[in-house]
C-alpha cells in the first residue's frame, strides 16, 4: 500500500505499534528497512518503563528512531509537551527541526504541521491541533540552557554526555547536577516519562549514576560480547544487555564477536574502526562496555595492591600476589571501577624483619577544599608499605602542625618529606617548631615541576604492576570512614580514577601525598641499587686483580676468568 493513500485501518495500525511507524517513516525517506536492531530499539522506546536510558553503538540511528518515535507520539496525542534536551543548543536544534520536517512532509503526519498561529520557530512550536499552553508541543535547549520554567509529558535527553562535559570530575558533578531540574519539569502523571539516549564516555558516566538513581538501562552493542564481557554489563545482579543480543548469543555461540548489525556494519568495517577508535575508543563508543574501556584509560588498579595487616616493628620480607577470588578482601568496599577489589596475598614469607626506613610525606597544598594530605609508610626489601594516610582540613593551623608532628613521633619516622611549591619552603618553616618540640627529626623539601597527574601515574603505576606497594587493611577501613559522603577524597577513590588529563580529579591530594613517598622510596631503591652494583664490581676487580698476579707469579697455571661472576674484561678497561 502507498503511504500516500492509507485506510483507517492502517493508520490505526501505525498509531498501535511504533514499529510499523518506523517502517513508514524509512519508506518516506527513501531508506532500506530498519535492522532487527533498531525494530529491537523501537519496542523498547514503546514498551520501556516511565525513566529509562538507551545506550546502541554510534552509527546506530538511535536518534533518527526517536525523533520518529516523538512524531508517533504526536500523532497518538497532539496535546502531549515533548522537551529534547541535548549537550549543546544545536545539537538539540537538529533533533526538533528533523522532527518538524517529518511533520510538514510526511502525509500521515500533515495534518500536525504548525500553522504560524502559535509558536512555530525551528526550536519552539506547537502542533496544529494542540490547544493552548505555557509549554510548546516542542521545545529543544542546550543542557546549560533555560531549563526552567517549563513543563513537559516527556523528555528526550538525546546525548546530553560528551567529551567535553565529562572529562573532569568537576564537569560531571555539574552535568549531575544539571540533570537534576528534570524532575521539576516532567509532569507528575502516570504516562509522563523521561529517556537518556546515549554514548557513556567514561566510566562516571551519567548514565551510570541515573541507574543508581532508579533508571532502567538497556545496551545494544555493536559486536555480540563472550561471556566475559557480559559480565560487565551485570549491575546489581542484572544484566543491562538487550535482551535480543542474550538470547542470540545463548542460541548460537559462534555470533561472539562478530556484528550485532550486519546491515549497518560489517565485520570487517568494525574492524577497521576498532583500529581507528583505539581498544578504548572502541569499547566506549561500540561496545559501551565501561568496565573494559576505563581499563584502559585509568591506569592505577586496587587489584594491585597488596592488601594485609602491618605491624609497627616487623615484616614478612617477601609476598606472593594474587587475585584470586578466594583472597578478596569482601569486608572492604572498593571505590575503584567496576570489577576492580582488594586482595589479600596468596602467601607470605615466614622471614619477619625489622623495617628498614620510615617516611611521613606531606602534600601541604590544603586550601579552600583542598585537604593538606599526608601519609606514612616503611620500607623493606624493596615494598613500601602504607600504614597511614590522612586528609586535614583547616590547612597550617596549629592543630594540624601538631597532629603531623604527633604522627611523626607514632610511627618513629627517619625523615619528613614536604613538598614546597607553596609558600617557598613557609609550611616546612611553620612546621619545624613544632617538631623541634615533638619529635625531633629532619625534614626534606621536594619541589615538584612535571604535568601533575602524568608524574602521579608514572611514579605509581610501575610500583603497583610489580605488586610492591603493600597497604594495611586498617588504612582502607580508615579511608573509607573519614571519607563517607565526600568520596572524592578518598585516596583509593582517586588511585582509581585519576587519568593523564589535566584536572581529571576534583580532589587529588592525598594521592599525590603518596606519590611523593613511593617516588622518595624508589630514589632510594636506585641508589641502593647502584651502590651494590659498585661494590659488587669493585670485589669482582680486586678478584681477577689477585687471579691475574697469581698467574703472571707462576703461583698458579691458568687464571680462572669469570670465576666473580662477570665475563672477562668487565670490571675495567684495563683488560681491553
Amino acid at each position: 500500500m502507498s503511504i500516500n493513500v492509507m485506510s483507517t485501518d492502517y493508520v490505526q495500525q501505525l498509531k498501535e505499534d511504533f514499529r510499523l511507524f518506523l517502517f513508514a517513516v524509512w519508506q518516506f525517506l527513501n531508506l532500506p528497512p530498519p535492522t532487527d536492531i533498531q525494530y529491537d530499539i523501537a519496542y523498547h522506546l514503546q514498551h520501556g518503563g516511565k525513566r529509562i536510558i538507551i545506550e546502541a553503538y554510534r552509527g546506530g540511528g538511535k536518534s533518527w528512531i526517536t525523533s520518529a518515535f516523538v512524531c508517533w507520539l504526536l500523532l497518538r496525542n497532539p496535546q502531549l509537551r515533548i522537551m529534547v534536551v541535548s549537550a549543546s543548543k544545536e545539537r538539540a536544534d537538529s533533533f526538533s527541526q528533523f522532527t518538524k520536517r517529518l511533520l510538514g512532509d510526511m502525509p500521515i503526519l500533515q495534518h500536525l504541521k504548525p500553522t504560524g498561529l502559535a509558536r512555530d520557530r525551528m526550536d519552539v512550536f506547537d502542533v496544529a491541533p494542540a490547544k493552548n499552553d505555557h509549554s510548546p508541543s516542542v521545545k529543544s535547549v542546550g543542557i546549560t540552557g533555560q531549563l526552567t520554567g517549563s513543563r513537559a509529558d516527556i523528555i528526550i535527553a538525546d546525548d546530553i554526555e560528551v567529551l567535553n562535559n565529562s572529562a573532569t570530575q568537576d564537569a560531571r558533578d555539574k552535568l549531575s547536577e544539571l540533570v537534576k531540574e528534570f524532575d521539576a519539569i516532567i509532569k507528575p502523571l502516570d504516562t509522563s516519562r523521561i529517556i537518556y539516549l546515549g554514548t557513556p564516555q567514561t566510566e562516571m558516566s551519567i548514565y551510570n549514576t541515573l541507574a543508581e538513581r532508579g533508571y532502567e538501562v538497556r545496551i545494544w552493542p555493536a559486536l555480540y560480547p563472550n561471556a566475559e564481557q557480559e559480565a560487565a554489563y551485570v549491575f546489581n545482579g542484572r544484566s543491562r544487555l538487550a535482551p535480543l543480543i542474550t538470547k542470540r548469543v545463548q542460541e548460537n555461540p559462534e555470533l561472539v564477536g562478530h556484528t550485532t548489525d550486519p546491515k549497518r556494519f560489517s565485520d570487517a568495517d568494525l574492524m577497521e574502526r576498532r583500529v581507528s577508535y583505539g581498544k578504548a575508543g572502541f569499547s566506549l563508543q561500540f561496545m559501551l562496555d565501561t568496565a573494559l574501556s576505563d581499563a584502559e584509560k585509568y591506569p592505577l588498579k586496587l587489584h594491585d595492591l597488596i592488601v594485609t595487616n602491618v605491624g609497627r616493628e616487623k615484616a614478612p620480607s617477601s609476598f606472593e600476589w594474587c587475585n584470586d577470588p578466594d583472597k578478596r578482601c569482601k569486608e572492604l568496599e572498593a571505590l575503584g571501577l567496576a570489577g576492580d577489589y582488594y586482595y589479600r596475598p596468596l602467601w607470605t614469607s615466614e622471614n619477619f624483619m625489622p623495617f628498614t626506613g620510615r617516611l611521613l610525606t606531606i602534600d601541604p597544598s590544603g586550601r579552600g577544599k583542598d585537604e593538606l594530605a599526608y601519609n606514612v609508610t616503611y620500607f623493606l626489601n624493596g615494598y613500601v608499605f602504607l600504614t597511614e594516610s590522612e586528609g586535614l582540613l583547616e590547612g597550617y593551623s596549629e592543630k594540624n602542625l601538631k597532629t603531623l608532628a604527633e604522627t611523626a613521633k607514632k610511627h618513629q619516622v627517619h625523615k619528613v618529606l614536604v613538598e614546597s611549591n607553596f609558600g617557598d619552603g613557609m609550611f616546612t618553616q611553620l612546621l619545624k617548631p613544632w617538631l623541634n618540640r615533638i619529635y625531633p627529626v629532619s625534614v626534606e623539601e621536594v619541589r615538584q615541576t612535571a604535568q601533575k597527574e602524568q608524574r602521579i601515574i608514572d611514579t605509581l603505576e610501575p610500583v603497583l604492576m610489580q605488586h610492591r606497594l603493600v597497604v594495611d587493611a586498617k588504612v582502607i577501613e580508615r579511608d573509607l570512614e573519614a571519607t563517607q559522603g565526600r568520596v572524592f577524597y578518598s585516596l583509593f577513590y582517586q588511585m582509581g580514577r585519576i587519568t593523564a588529563e589535566r584536572g581529571a580529579l576534583k580532589h587529588d591530594d592525598r594521592l599525590d601525598a603518596l606519590a611523593m613517598a613511593v617516588a622518595y622510596w624508589a630514589s632510594v631503591m636506585d641508589a641502593d641499587a647502584k651502590r651494590i652494583e659498585q661494590e659488587v664490581r669493585a670485589e669482582a676487580l680486586e678478584k681477577e686483580l689477585a687471579d691475574f698476579i697469581a698467574w703472571a707469579s707462576g703461583e698458579r697455571d691458568e687464571p680462572e676468568w669469570g670465576v666473580s661472576g662477570l665475563a672477562f674484561g668487565e670490571t675495567g678497561s684495563w683488560f681491553n
